[in-house]
């Protein structure tokens, strides 16, 4: 398969078109070609007059590894051109970050997750697109999540950098199809268009999404260190709102989760207890870690580790937003007087809980703290809004192999 970069780059007549434009490109260490060329070199390789690019969460060489790191400008010592940042002074492109190009080409591999901050970048460039009258591209990447839809929607009035609009936690749209949601949903008046993928299959085995033994696995973020976390990261960023370890610090982070003190095969005893429908499409292996650096480290950790590498995984059973919640309660239940809900400013929100920012509203931290709310209670308003997500997004689906 042809991913949007690869298109243009073997396109004459798409690659004619930026013939005497000024292009700045969108980039970070996973925006790369067939060849694992890295865009910007292609591009300039090609002819292409690139004359700055700007660079997402971790920056544009992906170096900063922890989370909320800022990045710095610098100047790309290969090209020579100006790396502005998109996550540090300011994470919306600025006036004077556009004012030497006249189109943007976007090429940011995302993990079809609402809480990565990819996607809330696409929404920033787009509305300063239109505000400086410049024209996007996006050179279209898969979703190695695939098409699955899975979470409460992001309510109004929640919108924050890892909450862009009223999406579900796992969206199943690439973000060339969020592009044309977004630019309908808000409005825009600006001149935009995808160089689409060629060859997706989202629905189909082994890769559901990736194309596994086609493509060299780039991490889009450090600790996305292969397709398999795109797949369970819908659930195990929630971890990130809590005490409970999500794997930082070790060679597995947002598979597994674990916490000191706490036998990770009790642990999933219990969430079977509380929901045993929402197991199903994944192996499930108690586990033993001691992180390295981040949340308990160096303390041994008792916990879980999510596989979903083998034939086990069933992308249309596999729930992990729903298993991470049943987790989250199920310690709740084990250790009722532990703090589960960390208190910190979480991604520039200083007043909201982390978590609620997190899940785009307080529901399902109200749901975990209920000792009487169940499974069943959390799915009769879920269900209604992934329906009603799936719907929604029909315009913009620009693939086959739908379900």
């Amino acid at each position: 398969m042809d991913f949007g970069i690869d298109r243009l780059l073997s396109d004459c007549d798409l690659l004619g078109r930026l013939t005497g434009r000024r292009v700045a490109v969108v980039a970070h260490p996973a925006s790369v070609t067939a060849c694992c060329a890295h865009t910007l070199d292609a591009l300039a390789a090609a002819g292409v007059d690139v004359v700055a690019a700007l660079g997402p969460q971790h920056g544009l060489r992906g170096e900063k590894q922890d989370n909320m790191q800022e990045s710095d400008d610098f100047r790309d010592p290969r090209l020579g051109i100006p790396v502005h940042s998109l996550y540090g002074r300011v994470r919306r492109p600025t006036a004077a970050m556009l004012a030497d190009c006249d189109l943007l080409l976007v090429d940011l591999q995302d993990v079809g997750c609402r809480v990565y901050t990819f996607l809330t970048t696409l929404r920033f460039v787009l509305e300063a697109a239109a505000a400086t009258d410049r024209e996007v591209w996006v050179l279209d990447r898969p979703n190695p999540a695939g098409r699955p839809v899975e979470g409460l929607r992001l309510e109004p009035g929640e919108e924050s950098f890892v909450g862009a609009g009223p999406l579900p936690m796992r969206h199943g749209l690439t973000l060339g199809e969020m592009a044309g949601w977004f630019v309908a949903r808000l409005g825009l008046d600006v001149a935009w268009s995808v160089v689409p993928l060629v060859g997706w299959q989202p629905g189909s085995a082994p890769g559901w999404g990736w194309p596994l033994g086609e493509r060299t696995w780039v991490n889009p973020s450090p600790n996305a260190a292969s397709p398999w976390m795109p797949r369970v990261y819908p659930g195990t960023v929630l971890l990130e709102g809590t005490w409970l370890s999500e794997g930082r610090g070790t060679t597995r982070p947002l598979e597994q989760w674990g916490f000191p003190g706490i036998d990770g095969a009790d642990w999933l005893a219990t969430i079977e207890s509380l929901a045993p429908q929402w197991l199903p499409g994944c192996r499930l292996r108690p586990c033993w870690f001691e992180p390295t650096f981040h949340k308990h480290a160096g303390l041994l950790c008792g916990g879980v580790q999510i596989h979903v590498d083998d034939v086990g995984h069933d992308p249309a059973r596999f729930r992990p937003w729903r298993l991470l919640a049943a987790a989250l309660k199920a310690f709740r239940r084990l250790r009722p007087d532990e703090p589960l809900w960390r208190d910190f400013a979480y991604e520039y929100e200083f007043e909201r809980k982390a978590i609620d920012v997190i899940c785009g509203g307080p529901r399902l931290r109200q749901w975990v703290d209920d000792p009487e709310a169940t499974a069943a209670d959390l799915d009769a308003v879920t269900l209604a809004e992934e329906e009603a997500w799936r719907e929604e997004r029909r315009p913009w689906l620009l693939y086959p192999d739908v379900p």
